[in-house]
């Protein structure tokens, strides 16, 4: 198994593949919907959003186009369900209101921080796209490396709370909750020809 994994191991295929996966998860883009859940009371644990968001992850580059053919669901069905809750929370960014409700102490860890915020359909499309021109290890090695850059946010975002201040962090939101929307869109809307498409020409 050690043997397999040194054998297979090439840091030039986990180099392309972190920075593709990166950008996808993007922590610091998506750090104003964090900064969003803090203010509506949700007490984030950077440990609970990595690990889930890593387990998520490694089992959907594992399991994820087996599973989603044994359910026969598309991607792309998939990426519109997922672009709708990010269009959410970005209305939650812009209109300052409560949609995700948090009663359940640490809820916003997992819905909607880990999924599908960070591991959610972009991420999904890149790992099973990325799987034709790596080797698996290789890719969750990547996997690993988002998960301590994502750490690392997540961790210092109370820092950032605290000494960039309030009105800073609250143009940051609306700044980035237009982002985000639009992200939102294209990820439903992109989505939704291509299913449009293979409905009207299949």
């Amino acid at each position: 198994m050690l043997a397999d994994f040194f054998s297979s191991f090439d840091i030039w295929q986990v180099l392309p593949a972190f920075v593709f996966l990166i950008a996808i998860i993007d922590p610091l883009g998506n750090m104003p919907i964090t900064i969003n859940l803090e203010k509506n009371g949700t007490k984030i644990n950077p440990w609970i959003v990595c690990l889930v968001s890593m387990i998520i992850l490694l089992v959907f580059l594992i399991l994820g186009e087996w599973c989603l053919k044994l359910f026969g669901i598309k991607i792309e069905y998939f990426a519109i369900a997922g672009g709708f809750i990010i269009f959410l929370m970005a209305l939650e960014m812009i209109l300052d209101i409560v949609i995700f409700k948090t009663d359940v102490e640490g809820s916003g860890n997992i819905i909607p921080l880990a999924f599908p915020m960070y591991a959610g359909p972009g991420a999904f499309t890149a790992l099973i796209s990325m799987t034709a021109q790596y080797d698996t290890v290789n890719l969750m090695v990547a996997v690993l490396l988002c998960m301590v850059v994502l750490f690392g946010v997540l961790a210092g975002t109370r820092w950032l709370m605290k000494y960039v201040g309030k009105n800073a962090i609250y143009v940051l939101r609306k700044f980035f909750g237009i982002i985000v929307l639009a992200i939102a869109c294209q990820l439903m809307f992109g989505n939704l020809v291509k299913v449009l498409h293979d409905v009207l020409v299949g």
